[in-house]
């Protein structure tokens, strides 16, 4: 314990002789990174990872700095502990990097997509045209759709029970994964950002008294994920092929293509998403 309050003093008599505005800048670019790393992992596996390394790495060095260093007037050497402890961090960094693989790869993916001149509104506008040139076709051909996309909320959980894709959105890959005999058509598709994220994934079904009898599965499915999570969930009906959206809570039933471009623009927009996280992580501070 002397030992790790030595360190702790010496910490801080550097810090005072340090230039304060190098401290504020070096301070936030820190928190920037943390921020940033933070968003991108939310509502993913990768989140649960890194704070179970944090809490390991940090009860470790906590041990290792408190164990007592003299008994008496025998000195105890810890040289052999803090040489595996050195190692036990080289190991721990190679196994972020193939724990964090995936996380890793659709970050680098996304920097790579030239999002800084393209702008994050004219992805979602693809995004939108796609969704609703799909919906169209679906809707012509009474094919039954049922699609989520994610806000806030993460859906990683319901992510993990279909088939991962990671694929551009396009309404050729939507209209195949809805075509009947598709292995996946019956369950659910999820889009994280402007890509596809899964396919084949089971939502939560609404209680059978919140929805009306004359529809189905799809919509008891639609609206139960938007009970549940702030997603806005697209349903394209087998039956009378109608085209309805689930958000808040709400279904709204029988949207015309232009309709529904209009309602995705309103809900997906980067301002409208903006608006909502901090909204999101004002009640998640109270």
């Amino acid at each position: 314990m002397d030992e790790l309050m030595r360190a702790v003093s010496s910490y801080l008599e550097r810090v005072t002789n340090y230039n304060p505005v190098v401290v504020i800048v070096e301070l936030l670019l820190i928190g920037a990174v943390v921020w940033w790393v933070t968003r991108f992992l939310r509502g993913t596996r990768g989140a649960r990872l890194v704070k179970g390394a944090a809490l390991l790495l940090a009860g470790v060095y906590i041990v290792i700095r408190t164990l007592p260093r003299n008994i008496g007037d025998q000195t105890l050497g810890w040289d052999r502990l803090e040489f595996l402890w050195g190692k036990f961090l080289l190991f721990a960094f190679v196994s972020a990097l193939v724990a964090f693989q995936p996380e890793l790869r659709r970050a680098l993916i996304q920097i790579g997509q030239a999002r800084f001149f393209q702008g994050a509104q004219s992805e979602v506008e693809a995004m939108i045209d796609a969704l609703v040139e799909s919906a169209s076709y679906l809707a012509r051909n009474k094919i039954g759709a049922v699609l989520a996309i994610e806000r806030s909320v993460g859906l990683a959980a319901l992510i993990e029970t279909g088939t991962p894709l990671d694929a551009e959105v396009t309404s050729a890959l939507v209209n195949t994964v809805f075509y009947p005999g598709s292995a996946l058509h019956d369950m659910g598709l999820i889009i994280t950002g402007t890509r596809v994220a899964a396919a084949g994934c089971q939502f939560p079904l609404a209680e059978s008294e919140d929805v009306d009898p004359s529809l189905g599965s799809r919509h008891r499915a639609a609206l139960g994920l938007a009970q549940e999570s702030d997603a806005v969930v697209l349903v394209v009906s087998e039956e009378t092929g109608r085209i309805s959206i689930a958000c808040e809570g709400q279904l709204y039933i029988g949207l015309e293509p232009e309709t529904l471009r209009e309602m995705l623009l309103g809900l997906l927009s980067p301002k409208s998403l903006a608006r909502r996280r901090g909204r999101t992580e004002k009640s998640e501070n109270k």
